[in-house]
Formats: structure tokens, C-alpha cells, sequence
């Protein structure tokens, strides 16, 4: 199934009802949270893809998800650029001007280590001997992993370093294969592109919800623009996502999909699009905002509970 059964700004189709049917290796609880944010471009034109990443970092990081849990994969470093007004700094709002760059950073991937191979790796997890563990995505069965993606992008590709392609097709079978490899527990992938819609063409594996900022043959448009840096500093689908989950905290009870109501079409000058075909074993009303965005651990000892309160009835002073 493709993205246009759903793909409809008024999340009409989003039904957080229809359960179909019910996927036994996905009705229990997760364990952990892990995120994977890759921005594809280079050039100093392109900051806003940059910014929208880490942007996004700095969003898990504060709802709990540790360095240790998140892949960041930037393809140039703004921050350093001789272009840059501000230099060692990136800003993803022209008002509040909080610095997403500063020192509390851990990237994985930087400049040409961004690549399509590379990514895939990621996600399937075959990396060459010697990979540090950092490097990694230590995921499994029991794992929620959010997957951020953007750059420039067309119909059923997405480039990167402006040099190479990962296509739809390429994107379905790396998450077959980590559900294969029982390397993910529920998956969200979200996309801001042009076209974003199109790279969930070839999903076809089980717990996958997918979100894009623009359906097929439309683009996904710039947020504003900044005078002291000279170009625009985020992207309209990022910045209209990042106003909600800003409102977010650890332990909230905010469902995703209130989050994803409000993708407003008329902000972001285009229409977001959804795939649910694949999300089959829980209702999407029951999913939290943090149980992407946030952080979750679940500690298994293998002992049972002791039961305190039979043991301490019979005492007395």
C-alpha cells in the first residue's frame, strides 16, 4: 500500500479505531526509544536542513532520549561555516534565536560519512569490523525508533551531498530488514522534502507509521527568513512540528496523533502526507507523543515481585 489511501491533510483517514488485524509480536509494551536524524545536505544555502535536524536533536534530547540512543547524521557543518554571522552557533528561529548547536552536541556522522551506505548500515545494523559502538544502532525487538529525514528530494528519491540518491524502494528494504533482524518494536519515519510522500511507496513491513511533509508533485517550502544569517532558517513542516512538540514534556500525555492534526496545510503550503496501512496492532489513539519523541526504559530483572505486604501482615511491634 502506498501513501495515497491516506494521504489527506485533514487526517480524515487517520482512524485511531481501526485496529485491523492484530500483530502479536507488536502488543506489548516497548523497552526503549532510539532516533535516527539525518540531514542529506551540504552547501551553506541548504542551512535551514541542518537546522531542521537539529532542531529535532535537541527536541528528544530534552524529552529523554540520551546521545547513547540517538544516530545524528549531519552531511556539513553550518556552524563552522566562513558564511556564518554567528559563528559555532545555529539558530531554527528568527525570534527566540536559542542556539541548537552550542556544546551539548554529539554528532555521529558529519560531512562525507553521510551517505546513503552509510545510512542503511545504520539501520540494518551490517557495519564493517571496527565500527565504534557510537556509530550504531543498537536496537531490538522491543525498541521504538524515530526516523527524521530531510533534504532535497523528488518523486520516490531523497539526495545526498548532492551526489547520490536513496530511493523509496531502497528506504522499504532496509526497514524489512530490521524487522527481519527484529531490530525495531514500532517504528515512526518522518520526511521533509518535496514529494515527501512518495518515499513510503515500497514500505511493506508490520508497525511502521510514516509521515511526510508533501504529498506527490508538490514542494515543501522555507519558514520565514533571517536577516542577520541571510537565509531562511527552517523549514515550514519542521517549524509548524516543532511549535507542538514544544509544548511537550517528559511524562506527557499527549497523543501523536493531536500532534499530527495540527500540521496545518495552509502553514505549510502544502499537503502533509500519512500512511497507516501498516499500523495494524494497537489503536493510533493509544500512541503518546513520547513514545517516539521521548524516552522510555524498562528494566528486566527475571526475578518476581516479592509480595511485601503477605510478609509484613503477620508482624507486629
Amino acid at each position: 500500500a502506498g501513501w495515497d489511501e491516506n494521504a489527506v491533510g485533514s487526517l480524515e483517514k487517520l482512524n485511531e479505531d481501526d485496529v485491523g488485524e492484530f500483530l502479536r509480536r507488536g502488543a506489548g509494551n516497548h523497552m526503549d526509544n532510539w532516533a535516527v536524524l539525518v540531514c542529506t545536505s551540504r552547501f551553506w544555502f541548504n542551512y535551514r536542513h541542518v537546522a531542521n535536524t537539529l532542531a529535532l536533536y535537541r527536541t528528544v534530547k530534552r524529552l529523554g532520549i540520551p546521545d547513547s540512543r540517538i544516530i545524528l547524521m549531519l552531511a556539513d557543518d553550518m556552524a563552522c561555516n566562513p558564511r556564518n554571522s554567528e559563528p559555532g552557533s545555529i539558530f531554527a528561529d528568527d525570534e527566540t534565536r536559542e542556539d541548537i548547536y552550542g556544546d551539548n552536541i554529539e554528532v555521529d556522522y558529519r560531512g562525507y560519512e553521510v551517505t546513503v551506505e552509510n545510512f542503511i548500515r545504520v539501520l540494518t545494523g551490517r557495519h564493517p569490523p571496527g565500527t565504534p559502538p557510537s556509530k550504531r544502532l543498537h536496537t531490538s525487538a522491543r525498541s521504538n525508533v524515530f526516523i527524521y529525514m530531510t533534504g532535497h528530494g523528488g518523486d520516490e528519491f531523497l539526495k545526498f551531498q548532492d551526489s547520490e540518491e536513496i530511493s523509496s524502494k531502497d528506504i522499504g528494504d532496509a526497514l524489512a530488514q530490521m524487522w527481519e533482524k527484529q531490530r525495531y518494536h514500532e517504528l515512526l519515519l518522518m520526511v521533509d522534502t518535496c514529494q515527501a510522500g512518495t518515499l513510503a511507496k515500497y514500505l511493506y513491513s508490520p508497525n511502521i507509521l510514516a509521515v511526510g511533509s508533501s504529498q506527490k508533485d508538490e514542494n515543501s517550502y522555507s519558514w520565514g527568513h533571517d536577516q542577520y544569517i541571510g537565509l531562511s532558517l527552517v523549514d515550514r513542516f519542521t517549524y509548524v512540528l516543532l511549535e507542538q512538540m514544544d509544548k511537550v514534556i517528559i511524562g506527557s500525555e499527549t497523543k501523536l496523533i493531536d500532534i499530527l492534526r495540527r500540521l496545518d496545510p495552509h502553514r505549510l503550503m502544502s499537503n502533509p502526507a500519512f500512511m497507516t496501512s501498516l499500523w495494524k496492532h494497537r489503536p493510533l489513539g493509544e500512541v503518546l507523543a513520547t513514545d517516539f519523541f521521548g524516552a522510555t526504559t524498562v528494566v528486566e530483572t527475571g526475578v518476581p515481585p516479592y509480595p511485601i505486604s503477605a510478609a509484613t501482615s503477620g508482624q507486629t511491634e
